[in-house]
């Protein structure tokens, strides 16, 4: 019997429903051994040294694979640990082309460590195929996507570039942080590796860091277990547990969310002191069509551009509700400014070009009473 991706997250991703074989319990043992006892001499058991293997872990890492349809699952010490272990799959003389509007985090990475390494890139608006064939080079190995964008919301064609890239004998990574396994299947549509920050939504409670990475190809599985084994940037055993309980309730929360999210950017839209909304669920939003087609839900994250006529300082010092904080993705909504919190990390002319203005301010939809969002932005754009 096929169940819902909704069914498996609430049983902690096993389609069964999890009970641990001893003793019954709903929740898996946290294993916070860092080494195990061999019984015999050179014969190892399942597990001997926590960095390589740990049961609580194979039961995220299961997890997270059975959501994203994949065959191998990896949790590391945080997103940018597994953003960061897939591209070091990439050797000496590659080329990767990725999507210009990239969280911070991997564009540090990209254009300050991978460079040290001789690993090229090219930046490229993945909007435009036209402009992601141009920057095929012969040693492209890579493709990169993030769609929807942080923190834009650009959307990307999926399928499409799985297709270019199929063509010219490329890899694609995919992050899927905003949409999460349960409304985007990457790997469903071609994609190699999907990765999440899984600090964020699937989390959902400001309380963890951490991320995870998928894939269904056996020689991907076989590589990322080797790069995540050596470079050993792995997740420990309590924050492994502490995400499987969090992504329990990822689909009553999620649904919360989007739903309030949809409200708030149909008021920001129609506020007189609002000059933009970035939001795949308004139809004037570029790619809304292409979103629909490869997702099943808006997502809780939106972006608006205040007018120059608003003090963004006092709006920001009047709001009450959210917190005004880096992240996103928790039950509280969180209040984000891009300028200088997420892409910190890219120089102010490469944020300009990309449309990070500093009158730019991300919000990350909680669960909190729809009305009292509302009200508490319009009192602080109001004054």
């Amino acid at each position: 019997m096929t169940r819902s991706n909704e069914t498996t997250l609430a049983h902690g991703g096993n389609h069964q429903g999890y009970t641990e074989k001893h003793t019954g319990a709903v929740n898996p043992p946290i294993y916070v051994s860092s080494t195990y006892h061999q019984q015999q001499l050179n014969q190892f058991g399942d597990y001997d040294y926590s960095r390589s293997g740990n049961p609580t872990r194979d039961q995220l890492e299961a997890a997270i694979a059975k959501l994203e349809n994949g065959i191998a699952g990896f949790a590391f010490s945080s997103g940018m640990a597994a953003i960061s272990s897939a591209l070091l799959l990439l050797k000496s003389g590659d080329h990767i082309v990725i999507t210009k509007d990239v969280y911070g985090g991997t564009f540090r990475f990209v254009t300050q460590l991978l460079t040290q390494f001789s690993i090229e890139h090219t930046f490229v608006d993945m909007t435009q195929q036209e402009e992601i064939e141009k920057a095929i080079q012969p040693n492209t190995k890579v493709i990169y996507m993030e769609t929807p964008a942080n923190p834009l919301l650009q959307i990307t064609d999926i399928e499409q570039v799985v297709q270019l890239a199929k063509e010219h004998g490329c890899l694609t990574f995919l992050d899927n942080t905003f949409m999460t396994p349960l409304h985007q299947q990457p790997l469903d549509l071609g994609v190699d590796i999907v990765l999440h920050s899984a600090t964020k939504f699937l989390s959902g409670h400001s309380d963890i860091v951490a991320g995870l990475a998928v894939t269904k190809k056996e020689d991907l599985a076989t590589k990322l277990k080797f790069v995540q084994n050596t470079y050993g940037a792995i997740l420990g055993a309590k924050d492994c547990y502490q995400l499987l309980q969090g992504m329990k309730t990822l689909e009553p929360r999620f649904s919360k969310s989007a739903a309030t999210a949809e409200q708030l950017a149909a008021f920001f839209d129609s506020h007189d002191q609002i000059e933009q909304v970035y939001y795949p669920g308004l139809a004037s939003h570029p790619g809304a069509e292409i979103h629909a087609k490869q997702s099943t839900s808006s997502g809780a994250v939106l972006s608006f551009k205040l007018k120059e006529t608003v003090d963004a300082k006092q709006f920001v010092e009047k709001l009450s509700i959210p917190v005004f904080a880096v992240s996103l993705g928790a039950v509280e909504s969180i209040l984000s400014h891009p300028a200088t919190m997420s892409h910190a990390a890219m120089p102010s002319t490469e944020r300009e070009a990309r449309g990070i203005s500093d009158r730019l301010f991300r919000l990350s939809v909680g669960i909190e009473n729809e009305e009292d969002l509302l009200q508490d932005f319009q009192q602080a754009l109001s004054k």
